[in-house]
């Protein structure tokens, strides 16, 4: 990735947290529970989701500024959902987790000199060098992706309700 490319990552990254709420503040409160399907989530558990992964994104994120070449520790995104009973979670404190999480790492993201971004660690679920690029493209695009299935949610809820 080259630094013109990264800095514009690195952008969306830092705007991520206000794209989340911009977009939340378009779901009828009723649907934020509403599960298109037994095995896939609702709006709450995604921002649930969201704060456990943007707290453990911010801790790998440090793990490859300081300690490169270490072993990141691996979690079941959907076993946490399942077995912390993510609906039983408070949002405004899973929403202040990611926007804390997002903007210290935005702000520390931007003091880093180039040569930082050529790390890489070993993650227990992928194989090779989980390089700090590889983190950036995914956590630069983790929240625009958890919106559009927010917005997919809804959309199922509001066509549910229509055929009612």
């Amino acid at each position: 990735m080259d630094k013109t490319e990264r800095e514009s990552k690195i952008e969306l990254y830092g705007r991520g947290f206000d794209l989340l709420k911009a977009a939340l503040a378009e779901v009828p409160q009723e649907a934020m529970k509403f599960k298109p399907e037994p095995k896939e989530w609702s709006a709450h558990e995604i921002i649930i989701h969201i704060a456990d992964s943007e707290t453990n994104a911010a801790l790998r994120a440090r793990k490859l500024i300081v300690e490169p070449g270490g072993m990141l520790m691996g979690y079941d995104q959907d076993q946490w959902a399942s077995e912390l009973n993510y609906h039983e979670h408070d949002l405004d404190d899973a929403l202040e987790a990611t926007r804390i999480a997002r903007k210290t790492t935005y702000e520390l993201l931007k003091r880093q000199p180039e040569e930082v971004f050529t790390h890489w660690i070993k993650h227990p679920e992928m194989e090779g060098q989980y390089t700090f690029d590889k983190w950036l493209d995914i956590y630069s695009r983790h929240i625009p992706g958890h919106i559009e299935q927010i917005r997919e949610n809804v959309k199922k809820y509001t066509g549910t309700q229509v055929d009612r």
